[in-house]
């Protein structure tokens, strides 16, 4: 298989991690999207060879600005990055609403756009990790599971959009994944965290490959993943 380019979001822990460090293994040039210039070299040192650039998802006017920077050709644009804050519908700040459909929507709509001349050059593939919660809202979920179910939208529209310039499009929808965010959100349910009860992150990015390594001929659509047991 010959090298290939991908440009991940999240990849400083969790799925995104692992997915660029198998990205860099096997010879693909990887670029890995950071909040900040201090995260950037944090991202650097931790997936050696790989590229950076760098903006701050909840700031969509800072992804626009990598309009000149991205790559020329992308075989992939993998969105892993993503905030959570559990709380009712009469809890929330509008604060929490903001940032959660920024971060978690609207950034990866603005990048997929700056993105897509590459990803049409390359006949290249989307990859949107998503969540149940972007299937099923549950209680305190709300903002989260409104940017996912959002994220779904996107996802459903720009596949069909770009079905013609050969862009495929793939949703992954993780159960509870034993990532720092899983951790956060045992803290704010007030639960005991035990990763070994959820999903590895190496499953995760595993699926991604797959949808990322699929012969060009189909496109997986959606697919979800559940803890075993």
């Amino acid at each position: 298989m010959s090298t290939r380019t991908h440009l991940l979001t999240g990849a400083g822990s969790g799925i995104g991690e692992v997915l660029a460090r198998r990205l860099r293994e096997r010879g693909d040039e990887v670029w890995l999207l950071a909040r900040s210039d201090e995260r950037a070299g944090e991202l650097a040192e931790a997936c050696p060879g790989a590229r950076t650039l760098v903006a701050d998802l909840a700031d969509p006017a800072a992804v626009e600005a990598l309009a000149d920077r991205l790559p020329r050709r992308l075989d992939s644009l993998v969105h892993a990055g993503g905030v959570v804050e559990l709380g009712t519908v009469a809890e929330l700040s509008a604060a929490a609403w903001v940032e959660t459909v920024t971060v978690n929507l609207v950034a990866p709509a603005v990048l997929t756009r700056l993105a897509l001349p590459a990803l049409r050059s390359a006949r290249g593939t989307v990859v949107l990790v998503n969540s149940g919660a972007g299937l099923v809202a549950k209680p305190q979920w709300s903002a989260y599971a409104a940017s996912k179910h959002g994220l779904k939208a996107l996802a459903d529209s720009l596949r069909a959009e770009e079905s013609g310039h050969g862009v495929r499009v793939s949703t992954i929808y993780p159960g509870r994944t034993a990532t720092a965010m899983q951790e956060k959100v045992h803290a704010q349910e007030g639960k005991d965290y035990d990763p070994s009860q959820w999903i590895d992150p190496a499953t995760v990015a595993a699926a991604i490959l797959q949808a990322l390594d699929l012969p060009d001929d189909a496109v997986l659509t959606d697919l979800s993943l559940t803890p075993r047991g």
